[in-house]
């Protein structure tokens, strides 16, 4: 071995050995800073309400998230050290902001305690934060994975289908989405994104050719064959039909979604998206004049301030003027925590928990926020760009849409862009379920951001380093000889 490459080599050993300690090491500060936020946001909010910090409990209780953030921290070390380090850090200051709020109203509401919503929400976030860190020491390579597609398949089906099982189906809020086990509520509906996201990634990467090249052409589009499209075709739609009959059309439109955005990315044609564009109009044309709850939604959208429309005891638009209201009191900087009237909208904790923050935190925290979502979606969009698998690409662009497009489904619902659907925001809402599945899409966020850096800096990095250290070495001997 030359001397130039022995050289290169150990730079690029160097390099590998330091990228993935600066990191973690950034990880850590972020995670200090997001550990600061969470605690000083629930001192202002018991200072805010009561003017003294009166329950000490809730906070050792929340030192426990706190510690099990620092144990996931060194468990990446070990088994994924070259992690995105803004995923853990951006999950826990949202996840503790949100359960912030939730306390606020539980004081409002007498709630102290273990009756109280925000620390079942510590509970439920501490086991998300546990299944996520078995998530990311379990699935050493997401690769594995891909041979399950079939099996994620039927897992979505059976998830779906579970709350309509009698003895445990469970109908809260008009929707039929919930199982109840003993003291237990769960919304299998939430890992059920999940699961899809793994089958159509699995399965779109082996169609992918016969998808967009194999087909029959008609107006200038090649379509293929139904026994390329079926299988795909015949999940999504039987999602569709269940959610659709739930009457749970915010996950069923989080899944229409997902299903055409990386149905586009696996084909790369746009025909799709406008396919896709013209079922959604046409579907959600039907859905108005059929269903009545549908209808119910849209005229609460179009014409909240309207006083019949307003009273009305089921479908009415208080909820939605509350929350406007609550984001004009508000302003740009706020209330502050805990000197508010979120309480005032209903379901402030978890559907309306975006109007609570903006109440208190006003314009600047939600663009804030808002801002914190952005980043944490943009990772999963990385991995799309670079990835060296198309698996694992596929695997990024849904893990990432889901968090944009339920921000953009629950904050446009709120602010009247769109119609109000239904889901949940990611990491604040009340909720076991939602926190569990969000966790664990960020565990796999970060494991697929674990499998970047390594091969970037191996195949794009040190290699061409090697190459050209060695060509100017050879170049040198050869002047040397002449």
């Amino acid at each position: 071995m030359s001397t130039a490459t022995a050289q290169s080599f150990t730079q690029a050993i160097t390099i590998k050995l330091r990228e993935p300690a600066r990191a973690r090491n950034l990880e850590l500060v972020l995670l200090v800073i997001a550990c600061g936020i969470c605690a000083g946001a629930m001192v202002l909010v018991q200072l805010g309400t009561k003017g003294r910090i009166f329950d000490t409990g809730v906070l050792w209780v929340g030192g426990g998230i706190l510690g099990l953030a620092l144990v996931m921290h060194v468990v990446l070390r070990v088994v994924a050290k070259h992690a995105d380090p803004f995923v853990l850090p951006i999950a826990l200051v949202l996840n503790g902001i949100g359960i912030a709020e939730i306390y606020r109203i539980d004081v409002h509401n007498g709630l102290t305690g273990w009756d109280a919503i925000g620390v079942k929400q510590i509970v439920w976030t501490m086991l998300a934060m546990v299944l996520a860190t078995i998530t990311v020491v379990v699935v050493r390579n997401h690769r594995f994975l891909q041979r399950y597609r079939y099996i994620f398949m039927f897992a979505t089906i059976a998830l779906l289908l579970l709350p309509m099982l009698p003895g445990i189906g469970e109908n809260i809020g008009g929707a039929r989405v919930w199982i109840r086990i003993g003291p237990f509520s769960f919304q299998p509906g939430e890992l059920a994104k999940i699961t899809m996201a793994l089958f159509f990634a699995g399965y779109l990467v082996t169609a992918r050719d016969s998808l967009s090249i194999v087909g029959k052409k008609f107006a200038g589009m090649t379509f293929p064959r139904a026994r390329d499209l079926g299988p795909i075709l015949v999940m999504w739609a039987s999602a569709m039909a269940v959610l659709v009959f739930q009457r749970d059309l915010g996950t069923a439109l989080l899944y229409f979604g997902l299903f055409l955005v990386m149905i586009y990315v696996a084909t790369a044609r746009l025909g799709w998206v406008v396919i896709g564009l013209g079922l959604f109009i046409g579907g959600a044309l039907v859905a108005q004049s059929v269903l009545v709850y549908v209808r119910g939604r849209f005229e609460q959208w179009l014409d909240p301030f309207n006083q019949e429309i307003f009273d009305r005891q089921t479908q009415g638009s208080y909820q939605l003027v509350q929350g406007l209201f609550g984001f004009a009191n508000g302003g740009i900087t706020g209330t502050g925590l805990g000197q508010g009237r979120p309480y005032i909208t209903p379901v402030a904790n978890a559907d309306y928990i975006v109007a609570s923050l903006g109440e208190e935190l006003g314009l600047i925290g939600v663009f804030a926020i808002l801002a914190l979502f952005i980043v944490l979606a943009s990772r999963g969009l990385r991995v799309a760009f670079m990835a060296q698998d198309d698996f694992g690409k596929l695997l990024g662009v849904g893990f990432g849409f889901i968090i944009a497009l339920q921000v953009f489904v629950v904050v446009g619902g709120i602010t009247r862009i769109i119609p109000v659907t239904g889901l949940t925001t990611p990491f604040m809402a009340a909720g076991g379920s939602s926190l569990i599945a969000n966790w664990i899409i960020a565990a796999m966020l970060l494991r697929l951001t674990d499998s970047i850096p390594a091969e970037q800096r191996v195949q794009q990095g040190a290699v061409p380093a090697a190459r050209g250290r060695s060509g100017r070495g050879a170049t040198t001997r050869k002047e040397r000889s002449r």
